[in-house]
C-alpha cells in the first residue's frame, strides 16, 4: 500500500466520522495544551527568578556571618562566632582580582523630610555600590570614599522615596532625618524595580559606620565582593577562605558565589517545570484513554470494512498500518491544535497579565508533540492488531 493511499484512507476515516473524532482531538487538545502552557508558565518562573538574581551581575561572592553547616556542636558555641567587621572587609578589598567590597547592614527607620515621614529599609553601605550591585545613580552621586569608621553624614535616596518626600523638588542639598540624626541628601539612585517582592527603590543608602550606630550592632550583616571577570571564583573562594580563618581563628562564616546560587536555583526550578509538566500530563493521559476507546470501537464497528479489505488482497500489515495511521492522525492533530492553542493562550496571558512570567519552552513543546505521535502508536497498536488478525470470511459475515 503506497504512503499516499494510507494517508488518503486514514483522514478518510477520521473525517467519516466527524463528531466522534472531534471529541478524541479534543482531549489530546487539551492534554498537550496543559502540558505546554504549564510548562511555559513553569520556564517564565525560571527565567524571572535567574534574571532577579542576576540582575546585580554574576561576579559576585557574598560572605556572610556563621556557618550554614551543623557538624553536632553544642548550640554553647554559637555565642564565640566572631562577628565580620570593617577590619574583614578591607583585608579582602587587598585580594588579588577582587575589584571592590560593600558591606552591607540592613535595617528600618523613619526617614523625616519637612512634615512628610514615611518608614522605609536603610541600607548602611560604602562607595562601592553602584559598581558592585550594578545600580546607577540616576542623579547627584553615591556615597563618597570617606573612611569607614568616620565618614560624613551624606544620604542617597531610592526613586520611589525621593518622590514620597520630595515630589517634584530637587532633593539634592536637602537635609533629612534618618532615625533622628541629621543627613544630607546628595545622591537619589535610577530606578531598579523590585527582586522577590523587596523593593529596590523604597530604600535609602547611608554610610556603613552610621548605620551600625544607629541599629546598635557590632558586625556587618554581610559583604560582597566583586572580583574581575574570568577570575577562578575556586581560587578567589579559597585565598577568602584563607584570609577570614587567619583572622578568625576558624571557619565562622559562609561563602556564596554566585554561580552556586544560581545552580541551585536553577535545579529547583527544573523540578518545578517537570512538576507542572506532570500535572498536564494526566490530562494527556486521559486524552489517550480516549484514543485507544474510540480505536477499540472503530475496530467493533468496521469489522466488515475489514473483511473486504482483506478479500480484496489487503495484507495484515496493511491493515495494522491502516488503524494505526488512523490512530496518528487523530493524534497528532490534537497536538497540533494543542500547542497551537498554548501558545494563544501564553500570548493573552502575558497581555492580559503581565506580572505573570511566561517563556515558551519550545524544548517541551517539541516533546510534548512527540509524546503526541507515541500515544498515538501505542494506543492505536492494540487495536490495529486485533484489526490485523481478523480472517476475511469471519469478518464479511457480521455485515
Amino acid at each position: 500500500m503506497r504512503s499516499s493511499d494510507l494517508f488518503r484512507l486514514s483522514t478518510g476515516a477520521v473525517l467519516a466520522y466527524r463528531l466522534r473524532s472531534m471529541l478524541t482531538i479534543l482531549g489530546i487538545l487539551v492534554g498537550i495544551g496543559s502540558v505546554v502552557l504549564l510548562t511555559s508558565i513553569g520556564e517564565g518562573v525560571r527565567v524571572f527568578v535567574l534574571n532577579e538574581f542576576t540582575q546585580f551581575g554574576t561576579n559576585l561572592i557574598a560572605v556572610v556571618p556563621g556557618k550554614t553547616e551543623t557538624f553536632g556542636i553544642s548550640g554553647a558555641t554559637i555565642s564565640t562566632v566572631r562577628p565580620l567587621t570593617i577590619d574583614d572587609l578591607e583585608s579582602l578589598r587587598k585580594l588579588d582580582n577582587v575589584v571592590t567590597a560593600v558591606p552591607v547592614v540592613q535595617g528600618n527607620a523613619s526617614v523625616e523630610f519637612g512634615s512628610r515621614a514615611r518608614r522605609t529599609i536603610v541600607l548602611g553601605v560604602n562607595s562601592g555600590v553602584p559598581e558592585t550591585w550594578k545600580m546607577p545613580v540616576g542623579s547627584g552621586r553615591f556615597l563618597p570614599e570617606d573612611s569607614m569608621r568616620a565618614s560624613r553624614s551624606y544620604a542617597v535616596l531610592g526613586s520611589k522615596l525621593r518622590d514620597e518626600l520630595f515630589g517634584n523638588s530637587n532633593p539634592l542639598g536637602q537635609r533629612i532625618r534618618v532615625g533622628g540624626d541629621r543627613y544630607r541628601v546628595i545622591g537619589v539612585m535610577a530606578s531598579k524595580g523590585q527582586m522577590l517582592g523587596f523593593d529596590l527603590d523604597d530604600t535609602i543608602f547611608i554610610p556603613i559606620d552610621k548605620t551600625l550606630e544607629m541599629f546598635n550592632r557590632e558586625g556587618l550583616m554581610e559583604i560582597d565582593i566583586l572580583y574581575e571577570a574570568g577570575t577562578s571564583v575556586e581560587r578567589l573562594s579559597d585565598n577568602i577562605r584563607r584570609t577570614l580563618i587567619s583572622r578568625h581563628g576558624d571557619e565562622d562564616f559562609t561563602l556564596i558565589t554566585q554561580d552556586k546560587m544560581l545552580d541551585v536555583l536553577g535545579s529547583i526550578l527544573d523540578i518545578l517545570t517537570l512538576g507542572v509538566a506532570a500535572i498536564g500530563g494526566i490530562s494527556l493521559l486521559v486524552g489517550a484513554v480516549g484514543i485507544l476507546t474510540i480505536m477499540t470501537i472503530s475496530v467493533t464497528e468496521r469489522t466488515s470494512e475489514v473483511g473486504l479489505l482483506r478479500a480484496l488482497g489487503a495484507k495484515r500489515g496493511h491493515i495494522l498500518q491502516l488503524f494505526l495511521g488512523e490512530a496518528v492522525v487523530l493524534s497528532v492533530t490534537g497536538g497540533l491544535l494543542g500547542v497551537i492553542a498554548a501558545i494563544i493562550l501564553a500570548w493573552i496571558l502575558q497581555l492580559f497579565l503581565p506580572a505573570l512570567p511566561v517563556a515558551i519552552a519550545w524544548q517541551y513543546v517539541g516533546i510534548a508533540l512527540a509524546l503526541a505521535l507515541v500515544i498515538g502508536l501505542l494506543t492505536g497498536i492494540v487495536p490495529a492488531l486485533r484489526a490485523a488478525g481478523m480472517q476475511p470470511l469471519e469478518a464479511l459475515r457480521t455485515e
